[in-house]
């Protein structure tokens, strides 16, 4: 619709000591700005790496990207939080764009895409989000899926049992989401804690009429380790995927 068409984007990655897997991740996402300057030559795109809390070469490995592609930008926190390094990304990005205007519909043109430094996504990550977003929606959850060389078959099928590419599907991740800068500011952006804040985002989102899109089109590899950065989340849902199968053995054999 004329009325959701966008003029930037901006890519947000929170990193935390991901030096193996951080240059995947920015190389993927380059290609996918790339895309998006191909397919819509006048949109601006930029990217910020959030470097929160790192004592490996996570940051030695975000310049040299950045010192090749004037797109990239890095910035340095110490929240050991993965909302509050978000919502530190999106901010700065914002204020750059609009010098702080809180400009309604220049908010309106502008999409949020966010990642993580341990995830790969498509080379048309972003002109499909483009494409989605202008076709009418406020936000969009796309699907993820662990890398396949991090798991034995027996654990990625059971991943896959519980995780459905389709339409209308029931996931948040934070690893693959997007949402329109107008939205976002209007729900107060995300939570600065360290866990659930991108499910956080969404909840609020909904529940204030935005139109929320789940979508099978927007599909990313994150890392299969069984051991993240924090004790639960994607990590340690993993985690509990593994023991599944051996707590169902033993309640049987009891």
């Amino acid at each position: 619709m004329a009325d959701d068409f966008l003029d930037t984007i901006l890519v947000v990655v929170p990193v935390r000591d991901e030096a193996e897997l951080l240059h995947g991740c920015l190389e993927h996402l380059q290609r996918a700005m790339d895309q998006a300057r191909l397919t819509r030559p006048a949109i601006r795109v930029h990217l910020c790496v959030v470097l929160d809390h790192c004592r490996d070469s996570s940051g030695a490995v975000a310049a040299a990207a950045a010192a090749g592609d004037p797109r990239i930008t890095l910035i340095s926190v110490d929240f050991g939080s993965v909302g509050a390094s978000r919502r530190a990304g999106i901010a700065d990005l914002l204020k750059t764009i609009t010098n702080d205007a809180d400009d309604e519909a220049l908010l309106h043109r502008i999409w949020i895409a966010c990642t993580d430094a341990d995830t790969r996504v498509p080379a048309h990550w972003l002109t499909t989000s483009i494409a989605l977003a202008e076709s009418g929606s406020d936000a969009i959850a796309g699907t993820v899926e662990p890398d396949r060389a991090d798991l034995d078959q027996e654990l990625f099928a059971a991943w896959a049992r519980e995780h459905h590419r389709h339409e209308g599907h029931k996931h948040v991740h934070g690893a693959n989401l997007g949402v329109r800068a107008s939205a976002y500011r209007a729900v107060g952006g995300f939570d600065p804690v360290p866990l659930h804040e991108d499910a956080l985002l969404v909840h609020k989102l909904r529940r204030e009429g935005f139109r929320v899109l789940s979508t099978g089109k927007l599909h990313a590899v994150t890392s299969g380790r069984a051991r993240g950065r924090v004790s639960t989340g994607f990590a340690g849902y993993l985690r509990d995927l593994a023991r599944a199968p051996a707590a169902r053995a033993e309640g049987q054999s009891t």
